[in-house]
């Protein structure tokens, strides 16, 4: 990388605009920009996760993540570009598979809670819904590559089970809705 970086302060988008990487400008509260915005805050949440304990697994799947999530920016920074493989995609699947094995099969809807760690992930989960639906609607009029929109969406399911593999690491189970709950005790 070298000194890319040297320079934080450069006046360019002063006029509200921004620089993609194949040196075009565009407005910085355009779509494409609002979608890598998303993905940026996306990795800041795992890295707020990241800095919880957490098992040695998780850490390894997450770390692993967040340079995906740059390789993701990277495609969007880039039109047309595609950075994000199958096999990133995969990978996501089979760690979705590895987690959700020690678990219970799920009976009833479950709130976003328990322990820490596990409420930081379900954040994550819904900061990963949104990206995700602004990718879509990205993709509904300029070029989104299948692999990124697959990555987002096996990603949201992920963050949802290590959520519940957190709580269970944690001591914890998971935090079930009760239909009906809100009336209780009203007349």
């Amino acid at each position: 990388m070298g000194n890319r970086l040297s320079k934080i302060v450069t006046r360019t988008g002063d006029a509200g605009t921004t620089g993609l990487g194949d040196g075009s400008r565009v407005a910085k509260d355009c779509l494409r920009i609002e979608v890598i915005g998303e993905i940026d805050e996306l990795n800041s949440s795992l890295g707020i996760l990241l800095s919880e304990v957490l098992p040695d697994t998780v850490r390894a799947v997450l770390l692993a993540i967040q340079h995906d999530l740059f390789d993701l920016g990277g495609e969007l920074c880039l039109p047309g570009s595609k950075v994000i493989s199958t096999a990133q995609v995969i990978r996501l699947e089979e760690a979705v598979t590895q987690f959700n094995a020690s678990l219970s099969p799920l009976k009833e809807f479950i709130l976003p809670g328990g322990t820490h760690a596990a409420a930081l992930a379900h954040l994550a989960r819904t900061v990963c819904r949104r990206a995700e639906r602004r990718l879509v609607t990205l993709a509904q009029s300029e070029e989104v590559s299948d692999s990124a929109r697959k990555y987002i969406n096996r990603l949201s399911d992920l963050l949802f089970v290590l959520g519940r593999a957190l709580n269970k690491a944690g001591g914890r189970g998971d935090v079930l809705w009760v239909h009906g709950r809100s009336k209780v005790g009203k007349g």
